[in-house]
C-alpha cells in the first residue's frame, strides 16, 4: 500500500511499456468503478426485495441529488488531480502539495454547504425531483442519510481517491473506494430487509452514509502512515490561498462540474417524464439505468485511470507516449463496451428480473435497457475524449462537450422522442446524443494528435 517513491513514479509514467502502464493504472480504477456500481445496484436490489415499487422509486427519485455530488467530485477531485499530475510531469512537487491541500479543504467546505442547502430547501427539492404523495416520505427518509448527513463523506472519499491516483497509486485509491462500497453491500440487507432493522429506503441511505465514512477514514489513515512518502497533502499547513493554483483547478474542474450538473438536469427531466406513467415505470427506469451503469463505469474507469499518464506525459512533452496510451486504452474500452451492449440486449429482461419480481417492471425495464445499451460503445469514445481534455487542462473543450451532450442533444431528444414514442422513446435519447458526440470526439482527438509534436 506504500505510495510510490519519486523514482518509481518516473518509471511508471515515463518508461513502463504502454500496455503495462495502462493496465497498472486502469484496471484498479475500473475495478473500483465496478464495485461502486455494485454498491449502487445493491441499494436497488435489496430495496427491490421488498417488492415495494414506492421504495424503489424513492431511491430512483433521489439519484439526481447524488449525481450532483459528482459536480463537486469533479470540480475538486478531477480539477486538482489533473493539475497535480501535470505538476509531477514538470517535477514541481511543491505545487502538488499545495494543490492537494486546497482541493481537499475546498471540497470539505462546499460539501457541507451543499448538505445544509439541500436540507433547508428539502420541500422544494423533492417537488423538483418529481416526488409524489406516495413517494414523498420514502424519498425524504433516504435523503436524510445520503444528503443531509452523507454529502461530505460521499464527496471527500472520491476527491481523495482522485488525488491518490494522480501520482500513480491507482491500487491505493481503489482499495479506499472499494472498501467503502463493499461495506455498503454488506450493510444494505441488515438495514433494509425485514429480518434486519427493516428500515426500507432509509436503511439503504444509512448504509451508504456509514460506508462512505469508512472510506474517508481509510484515506486519512493512509495519509498519516505514508505522510513522508507521498506528495499528496491534506495538512492545514499546506493549505494557503493561491490564486493561480485555484484558477488552474477551476479551469478543468468547473467544466467537469458543469458536465455533471447537466447530467443531473437530464436525469431530472427523464424522471419527470417517466413519473407521468406511474411508480412501476419509474422503478423500471431506475433499475435499467443502474444496470446500464456497469459498462458505463468501465468506460469511465479507463478514462479516469489513464488521466495521470496522459497529464504527466503532456506536461513533460512525451507526446508519442501520450498518444499510445490514449489509443491503446480506447481500443480496449471499445471492445468491452460492445461486449456489455451485447449482454444487455440478449438478457435484458432476465437481468431486470433479478432486481424485482414484478411483470410490469420487467417489461418496462427490458425495453428501457435495450435503448440504453445501444449507446454504450459511443459513450466509451466520448468518455475517453473528455478524459484527455481534462488531463491536458483543456477545460474549454470539455465544457463544449458537456453542453453538446445535454443541452444541445440529449434533453431535446428526450422531449422529441417522448412525443413520438411515449415513455419508450426516452431510453433512446442517450443513443442519439452519444452517437453524434462520438463523431465529434474522434475529430477533436485527431486534431489534438496532429497539433502535438515530440518535444
Amino acid at each position: 500500500m506504500a505510495a510510490r517513491t519519486e523514482q518509481e513514479k518516473i518509471e511508471l509514467f515515463e518508461r513502463t511499456p504502454v500496455p503495462n502502464a495502462v493496465v497498472q493504472m486502469a484496471i484498479p480504477t475500473v475495478a473500483s468503478s465496478l464495485v461502486m456500481v455494485l454498491y449502487s445496484l445493491a441499494d436497488t436490489y435489496f430495496v427491490g426485495m421488498l417488492n415495494d415499487p414506492i421504495a424503489t422509486a424513492a431511491v430512483t427519485l433521489a439519484s439526481p441529488v447524488l449525481l450532483a455530488f459528482n459536480a463537486l467530485n469533479n470540480l475538486f477531485g478531477v480539477g486538482s488531480s489533473s493539475l497535480m499530475s501535470r505538476s509531477l510531469g514538470r517535477k514541481d512537487y511543491d505545487t502538488v502539495r499545495k494543490t492537494s491541500a486546497m482541493g481537499f479543504y475546498c471540497a470539505l467546505f462546499c460539501s457541507l454547504l451543499l448538505s445544509v442547502c439541500c436540507t433547508l430547501l428539502k420541500t422544494l427539492l423533492l417537488t423538483i425531483l418529481g416526488a409524489s404523495a406516495d413517494t414523498w416520505a420514502a424519498t425524504s427518509d433516504y435523503m436524510l442519510w445520503t444528503v443531509t448527513c452523507g454529502a461530505a463523506p460521499a464527496i471527500l472519499n472520491v476527491v481523495l481517491a482522485n488525488m491518490v491516483r494522480s501520482e500513480g497509486a491507482a491500487m491505493n485509491a481503489s482499495i479506499g473506494t472499494m472498501s467503502g462500497c463493499l461495506l455498503n453491500i454488506v450493510l444494505d440487507p441488515v438495514f433494509i430487509l425485514p429480518w434486519g432493522l427493516n428500515m426500507g429506503a432509509a436503511g439503504a441511505g444509512l448504509a451508504t452514509f456509514l460506508s462512505n465514512c469508512a472510506a474517508c477514514l481509510y484515506f486519512f489513515v493512509l495519509f498519516f502512515v505514508r505522510r513522508s512518502k507521498t506528495f499528496v497533502s491534506i495538512s492545514p499547513r499546506d493549505f494557503q490561498w493561491n490564486r493561480q493554483i485555484f484558477l488552474q483547478i477551476c479551469n478543468v474542474g468547473i467544466p467537469a462540474a458543469i458536465q455533471n450538473l447537466l447530467n443531473v438536469t437530464g436525469m431530472t427531466v427523464l424522471n419527470n417524464f417517466t413519473a407521468a406513467f406511474g411508480a412501476d415505470a419509474v422503478s423500471a427506469m431506475g433499475i435499467a439505468h443502474k444496470i446500464a451503469m456497469v459498462p458505463m463505469y468501465v468506460a469511465m474507469g479507463f478514462s479516469q485511470g489513464i488521466m495521470p499518464l496522459v497529464s504527466y506525459n503532456y506536461a513533460s512533452k512525451g507526446y508519442r507516449r501520450m498518444k499510445d496510451v490514449i489509443t491503446f486504452a480506447g481500443a480496449v474500452s471499445l471492445v468491452l463496451m460492445v461486449f456489455g451492449t451485447t449482454i444487455c440486449l440478449l438478457e435484458g429482461n432476465a437481468i431486470i428480473g433479478l432486481f424485482m419480481e414484478n411483470e410490469a417492471v420487467i417489461a418496462y425495464g427490458g425495453a428501457f435497457l435495450s435503448g440504453m445499451a445501444l449507446a454504450m460503445p459511443f459513450l466509451g469514445i466520448d468518455f475517453l475524449a473528455v478524459g484527455v481534455f481534462q488531463a491536458c487542462g483543456m477545460g474549454r473543450n470539455a465544457l463544449v462537450f458537456a453542453i453538446l451532450r445535454k443541452v444541445v442533444l440529449e434533453i431535446p431528444a428526450l422531449i422529441i422522442l417522448n412525443m413520438i414514442w411515449p415513455l419508450y422513446g426516452l431510453a433512446y435519447a442517450q443513443l442519439v446524443a452519444e452517437f453524434v458526440l462520438a463523431i465529434v470526439a474522434v475529430i477533436m482527438l485527431a486534431r489534438i494528435f496532429c497539433s502535438l509534436s515530440e518535444g
